[in-house]
């Protein structure tokens, strides 16, 4: 007798998965609720523009004619929304790729080696080294995504040895970290193993939250640093939307007592607040995936970016306090007033070659926020692809707009 094929469990996403069914839930809920008011005599409501516009024609129509229609027009989005979820959560697709060895360890973050993962690649790194350092809230394998996705690996592939910090999950002598413990601690001991394997300086490349770590370490290292790279990298964190940070600074500052309580701020709280920045983004990406054949690559390419998206890791508590109360409420890093080891970061001090990649349609981080980290440093390039936060690295024009104008730079920079 043949035993019954065991499927994968589901998966437990998109997180915060409340979140995001309450969200839909209360935008259409709120469209029912607002049909008694769509009348030209309504006291409470006098809609102007293009809504405005409408009204002669609803008029035309009867209240149950158009209570029907839009009673059906949120039943079909609902439908596609949840058909979305059910489908990605049950999505056979599991990352098709293992890690390269790692080259140091210390607790549970590693120097990762693609080097090793190029074509015809001994098993040792080759090709010329360079640091890659992520943010500490998402995997650092957003950067090595799938074996059809993968900027460090096309990297390896065209001469370079790139070299990930992957900086784990944080245990028992992380949750005691702050800033300074990651950035002069861990990091630098990173960059020294980095820099005894590869023998020599490196370009250092940050992503995001990396990429203020990488500028702290460029001023901090400059034997060490030959170069640095920041992707998509915040600096003045009130340079675009104050309102939206105000509010979130605003709705933090009551939890950071327990998040010091509790040692850390959980994945689920991090991704709320992403989730704050688009709360109709989750509705929207899922529909559109519902409509799509789940065998097809733009399928599994989409489930492989949501899995990312939904393996966070915790943010210790110090550093969370310090990035929501310093770098979003005190503006702290603009400022120079955002210290590592007792010395403020001075972007103006950093003497090496820099690369700043600014991705124009970035929601995550505004094209304001990092093109005041470029204007800080002396003599820097800056290139600005159309392309989004996470499109930069995995986005279907990614290889043509950024992998190879970064393979280009750092092929050039002495």
């Amino acid at each position: 007798m043949t035993e019954p094929r065991q499927l994968p469990l589901p998966r437990q996403g998109p997180r915060p998965l409340a979140v995001h069914l309450a969200t839909a839930q209360a935008m259409w809920l709120s469209s029912l609720a607002a049909l008694p008011l769509l009348r030209s005599d309504s006291p409470s409501w006098k809609p102007s523009g293009p809504l405005g516009d409408l009204l002669p024609a609803l008029s035309a129509t009867s209240p149950e004619q158009l209570g029907g229609a839009v009673d059906r027009a949120v039943r079909e989005r609902a439908d596609a929304f949840l058909t979305g979820l059910e489908r990605y959560r049950h999505h056979p697709y599991r990352r098709d790729i293992e890690d390269p060895p790692a080259l140091w360890r210390e607790g549970d973050t590693r120097l990762l080696d693609y080097g090793a993962t190029a074509p015809g690649a001994p098993g040792a790194g080759s090709g010329r080294p360079v640091l890659f350092v992520p943010s500490l809230v998402n995997r650092g394998y957003v950067l090595d995504l799938s074996s059809r996705t993968s900027l460090l690996r096309w990297l390896a592939g065209h001469g370079f040895r790139p070299l990930l910090v992957d900086w784990g999950w944080p245990g028992a002598v992380e949750r005691r970290y702050d800033m300074t413990d990651y950035v002069a601690g861990r990091q630098e001991r990173a960059l020294d193993a980095a820099v005894a394997a590869a023998g020599g300086p490196m370009p250092v490349v940050g992503y995001c939250m990396g990429g203020l770590f990488v500028a702290a370490l460029a001023r901090r290292r400059p034997r060490e640093v030959s170069a640095a790279v920041f992707m998509a990298t915040p600096w003045d964190f009130h340079a675009a939307d104050l309102p939206t940070v105000e509010r979130l600074v605003a709705s933090m500052t009551p939890v950071l007592p327990l998040v010091r309580e509790w040692g850390e701020l959980p994945v689920d709280g991090i991704q709320s607040l992403f989730a704050g920045l688009d709360p109709m983004l989750a509705v929207n990406k899922f529909s559109r995936f519902a409509r799509l054949d789940p065998d097809s690559d733009k399928a599994r390419g989409f489930v492989a970016l949501e899995d990312w998206l939904n393996d966070g890791v915790p943010l210790v508590g110090q550093v969370a306090e310090e990035c929501i109360a310093g770098w979003y409420g005190a503006n702290t890093p603009a400022r120079k007033q955002w210290y590592i080891a007792g010395e403020p970061v001075d972007p103006a001090a950093i003497g090496q070659p820099t690369l700043h990649l600014i991705p124009q349609t970035d929601r995550i981080v505004p094209p304001a926020s990092a093109e005041a980290l470029a204007a800080a440093i002396p003599n820097a390039r800056r290139i600005v692809p159309p392309l989004g936060h996470i499109g930069m690295v995995v986005g279907g024009r990614a290889p043509q707009l950024l992998w190879q104008v970064l393979a280009d730079w750092l092929e050039d920079v002495k």
